[in-house]
């Protein structure tokens, strides 16, 4: 085992060259929802397999043909085997990236720029960082850890990991490991370490409503019909009761607990607009953790611009339902798809088709795994561990879980409020980035034993 003092220098001393890792890799525009960006995306993952390659790692690019078709983006392997005796730990992170929109990034979303203590770039919080936080850790250990080590790049995981089952299928002897460390999630706050126990579920549905043959001038026949679009937005609006909480029949929750989260630090944290009301009952943590949040996230109208006095024929939406761990995600969907066919308003033609079904995930505290990681991050940090739920969601988890079920999933990650997740000017707050790589390297070097 590794001291204390001599990881800490360690990676203190390699820092410039593990942030030079980083920046590298975030001007690489790596998103996996755009077809254009495939070179990209190959591009990254030759460079992850180089970085690999000089901490003495046998290291591959992957790209995986399934049995419907499907093939994956460029991923990464990268091993170096268990002394005899000791464990394998697998580190997962992803290296592609949500798309941008350059004008309302401060900066160029390509091109790392630090600021004050903040690092901004897309990808510089999510996830280009949990890759170099693992190559980093790899170089502060160097080989005196007798630890397998194997790690896992995914690139699609913004696109919802269509490939990840086959995945993890195909190359199952290659991955199977002791512990699993997903370093993609984050901390309560800057400076403050967490250990993420729980995420909730996700499903979706798009709904259509059709309620004539074709559009129609709004004075000759308004007013004995409601267009779709109108009766989208009151369909809609069953889907919560009169205090916000979502109110569709069969959906579960259960109160968080701890920690305590006030209502003028969610407000900074979300930049809501004064005078917006929070909505839902309960402890903010259970609102954002534990129980099921509904969100209409697109709706096909046409635009302003483009608006006319015609009643809308046809309407589309999708709306996104997160649930609450311990929920079947299909269950779930069913429950949504149910609640909008019962609640169509005028007798709207409606159909309703679902998208996704991503399962939730509750870890256990109480393994002796989880309380190594704890200590290591609260040493690191020199702050106790919150733990601490999401309200996101990282489907494939329960992947890991179903195909090596005697692993121990730690959910671990460096990002914080500020941010800004998928959203513009998203940045890494530095100090965290720099005291999460000693935590995951103490929590190697200590399962050395």
């Amino acid at each position: 085992m590794i001291s204390f003092d001599t990881l800490t220098s360690r990676v203190d001393a390699q820092l410039s060259r593990s942030r030079a890792r980083l920046e590298s890799l975030v001007r690489i525009p790596t998103v996996s929802s755009l077809p254009e960006h495939r070179e990209d995306l190959q591009r990254s993952a030759e460079l992850i397999v180089s970085y690999c390659e000089e901490l003495g790692l046998e290291a591959r690019c992957i790209e995986l043909e399934t049995a419907s078709g499907l093939r994956s983006r460029p991923a990464i392997i990268a091993r170096r085997p268990a002394q005899p005796g000791k464990p394998t730990v697998l580190l997962y992170a992803h290296h592609d990236v949500q798309p941008v929109i350059a004008e309302e990034w401060d900066t160029d979303p390509f091109e790392p720029v630090q600021k004050g203590e903040r690092l901004y770039g897309r990808g510089a919080a999510d996830d280009k960082v949990g890759v170099s936080m693992h190559l980093a850790v790899l170089d502060a250990l160097a080989d005196e850890c007798g630890v397998g080590i194997t790690l896992f790049i995914e690139g699609e995981e913004e696109i919802g990991s269509p490939t990840f089952k086959d995945f993890l299928e195909t190359y199952r002897e290659e991955l199977a490991a002791d512990v699993i460390v997903v370093a993609d999630s984050s901390n309560w706050k800057s400076g403050i370490p967490s250990l993420t126990v729980s995420l909730r579920g996700v499903t979706g549905v798009t709904v259509r409503l059709d309620v004539s043959e074709h559009g129609l001038h709004s004075g000759e026949f308004g007013g004995p019909i409601i267009d779709a679009a109108t009766a989208m937005c009151r369909l809609v609006a069953t889907c919560h009761d009169e205090r916000g909480n979502v109110a569709i029949a069969g959906l579960t929750s259960y109160d968080a607990g701890e920690p305590e989260y006030t209502e003028e630090d969610f407000r900074a944290d979300s930049s809501l607009l004064d005078g917006c009301e929070l909505v839902g009952e309960g402890s903010l943590v259970s609102r954002l953790w534990t129980k099921p949040a509904l969100d209409l996230i697109g709706m096909d109208v046409p635009s302003c611009e483009n608006a006319s006095n015609t009643l809308i024929p046809s309407c589309t939406a999708r709306l996104s339902l997160r649930i609450a761990p311990g929920q079947d995600p299909v269950e779930a969907a069913q429950a949504l798809k149910q609640h909008l066919i019962e609640n169509v308003p005028f007798g709207a033609r409606i159909s309703v088709e679902v998208e996704e079904a991503g399962p939730s995930f509750k870890g256990d505290t109480s393994s002796p795994v989880s309380q190594l990681m704890s200590q290591a991050l609260a040493e690191a940090y020199g702050h106790e561990v919150v733990d601490i739920g999401v309200g996101g969601s990282i489907p494939f988890i329960a992947d890991f879980q179903k195909l090596f079920p005697e692993a121990q999933v730690l959910v671990t990650g460096v990002s914080d409020p500020d941010a800004r997740l998928h959203s513009s000017n998203e940045s890494l707050y530095l100090p965290d980035w720099r005291n999460g790589i000693l935590a995951e390297a103490l929590l190697i070097s200590r399962l050395d034993g």
